[in-house]
């Protein structure tokens, strides 16, 4: 399996069940890794592979869309939305919030799951 990855999109999101958090959108890092089919390599076809760029218009529009309280829940909800929209066979994602907590850079979650199973 190939895999593609995007790295350290950053995407406004409402998010949180804090106080503070429901007011505005925040700033999230997101990190996604997921597997391709591998005729895509060897064909040189978009059409054999996932749009990277259609992943990331996907993911803003979606996230603009909804409130989330965990950051767990909307990373299932953008790795579901991988494994049926996208059919990725593979899915791992890397979620922060930046600047959450006084001297802390990033608190977040990371998620991994397969079509064939959680």
């Amino acid at each position: 399996m190939d895999f593609i990855f995007i790295d350290d999109l950053r995407v406004e999101a409402n998010v949180g069940i804090y106080a503070r958090e429901q007011v505005a959108p925040q700033t999230l890092e997101m990190s996604l890794t997921f597997g391709v089919p591998d005729a895509a390599g060897q064909d040189d076809e978009l059409s054999k592979t996932i749009d990277y760029a259609a992943v990331i218009v996907r993911i803003r529009a979606e996230l603009g869309l909804r409130h989330f309280n965990l950051l767990e829940a909307l990373g299932e909800y953008v790795v579901q939305l991988m494994l049926e929209e996208f059919r990725a066979p593979w899915v791992k994602i890397s979620i922060a919030k930046v600047g959450v907590a006084r001297g802390v850079r990033r608190v977040g979650v990371q998620i991994e799951r397969s079509s064939t199973g959680r």
